[in-house]
């Protein structure tokens, strides 16, 4: 085996383009070979109102899940908002 050519691809960075903002926004992260979650595990104290009433709300879909897109939805109103101001 000849160690020549991979030093010489390893030693010369300078033809490896520079990874920009754009790059890294198209990239998709993973863990081994599965994708990794854009969300994360938190706990969080609501009414118990609230909770009955999501769950009422989302049926099968999973109350979670609706009040996340709720959260967003809340988020891009505001950031609406805030853009017109």
């Amino acid at each position: 085996m000849n160690n020549n050519s991979f030093s010489e691809t390893f030693n010369n960075y300078d033809e490896y383009p520079e990874v920009t903002q754009s790059d890294l926004d198209r990239a998709k992260f993973r863990v081994g070979l599965k994708p990794t979650s854009n969300k994360q595990n938190i706990t969080i104290l609501l009414d118990t109102n609230l909770i009955e009433y999501f769950k009422a709300k989302a049926g099968e879909n999973g109350y979670q899940s609706l009040i996340n897109e709720i959260l967003k939805q809340a988020k891009e109103q505001e950031q609406l908002h805030s853009n017109l101001s």
